[in-house]
């Protein structure tokens, strides 16, 4: 897994503009640029995936206390067939 720092610090840069206008929504961080917002953390991590693959990105909800996942966790969707 790659390093995530710079993300996490841009993520911590934009704090207070983060919780001011998008409380309670998920969002994409990714090469330090944020990506967009999303309702469901789903949403978030099915378009981090099609956009970037295996990553790094780092998807956090605004406003939630950080949360720390062991390096072995990967998020991987199952695409659904209709």
């Amino acid at each position: 897994m790659s390093n995530l720092t710079e993300e996490i610090k841009t993520y911590e840069e934009k704090r207070h503009e983060l919780e001011r206008d998008h409380f309670g929504k998920w969002v994409i961080i990714h090469d330090k640029e944020i990506v967009d917002f999303y309702e469901s953390f789903q949403d978030a991590a099915t378009e981090a995936v099609d956009q970037f693959g295996a990553g790094p990105y780092l998807i956090r909800e605004i406003g939630a206390g950080p949360v720390t996942l062991p390096a072995s966790v990967l998020y991987n969707p199952v695409a659904s067939h209709a």
